[in-house]
């Protein structure tokens, strides 16, 4: 069973940068997918980035390459968002999720396992 805490979520203030984390418990290092999503209020969940934890390959939807950067900590089952220069279109619930089956681009549909978000405010 895989559990997921975020973590980092604040207000920033526009043009500033942001890492958030995604403690996993579980074995997940088994062809999993991490990825991070976001969801604004009264939008649709999105997907960010993902990272294959088998390969340590990483993917990128195309609407958010250049500022967001997706990393991993296999020692301390870690992952991360690294955002940066920051606009206030950036303000959503963001949750790290991860699935052992999954297709591209990340649908939110297919992955299992959810953490129960964190909130970034940006102004």
């Amino acid at each position: 069973h895989v559990q997921l805490v975020e973590s980092g979520g604040e207000s920033v203030q526009a043009g500033g940068s942001l890492r958030l984390s995604c403690q996993a418990s579980g074995d997940i290092y088994r062809g999993y997918c991490l990825a991070w999503f976001r969801q604004a209020l009264g939008k649709e969940r999105e997907g960010i980035a993902g990272i294959f934890t088998g390969a340590g390959s990483t993917y990128y939807a195309d609407s958010m390459k250049g500022r967001f950067h997706i990393s991993e900590d296999k020692a301390k089952n870690m992952a991360y968002l690294y955002i940066s220069n920051m606009t206030p279109e950036d303000t959503a619930m963001y949750y790290c999720a991860a699935a052992r089956s999954w297709s591209l681009p990340l649908r939110p549909t297919e992955f299992e396992y959810w953490g129960q978000g964190t909130q970034v405010t940006v102004s």
